[in-house]
């Protein structure tokens, strides 16, 4: 499985704001997208269905870097840094096509598995904690970005 899921999306005209970049909303946006596609990748979503045991997020965090304008193709590159007992971290980065992939953006967010019936949080099920160590453990990092050494912690 590859260290990285990486999501191309079209900037839209109507992803720019008043002062003619596109809104910062929308890269939360564009989060979502990369996240729900790893989740798909990864299987994520397999227990919503029969348990209703699955991922809620809990946190978003994003560094902007460079403005982005309509026409662009943006890539969205997720990663999986950090693994806890019941929850686990995304890193995203986000270049810009038009801008020959410059970094505009970069973040995280964490998501919790949780047991919806219940509102608790379950720890992580043995296939999911695989395939997301898998990640941990792949030496190949997205493109100028590597997470801290020892920071894929169970």
């Amino acid at each position: 499985m590859p260290s990285q899921i990486p999501v191309s999306i079209v900037v839209a005209w109507g992803d720019m704001d008043a002062f003619s970049h596109v809104n910062n909303a929308v890269y939360l946006r564009w989060f979502e997208t990369a996240r729900i596609h790893c989740f798909e990748q990864l299987g994520v979503l397999n227990r919503m269905e029969t348990e209703r045991i699955g991922p809620i997020l809990a946190r978003t965090a994003i560094d902007y870097r460079r403005p982005v304008t309509y026409p662009d193709t943006v890539r969205v590159a997720v990663q999986v840094p950090r693994l806890g007992t019941t929850s686990f971290v995304l890193a995203y980065r986000v270049t810009s096509e038009a801008q020959h992939d410059a970094l505009v953006a970069e973040g995280e967010t964490v998501i919790v598995l949780l047991n919806y019936k219940t509102g608790e949080r379950v720890p992580l099920d043995a296939a999911l904690r695989e395939a997301l160590e898998k990640w941990c453990s792949d030496p190949t990092p997205m493109p100028t970005w590597q997470p801290s050494p020892g920071s894929c912690r169970h």
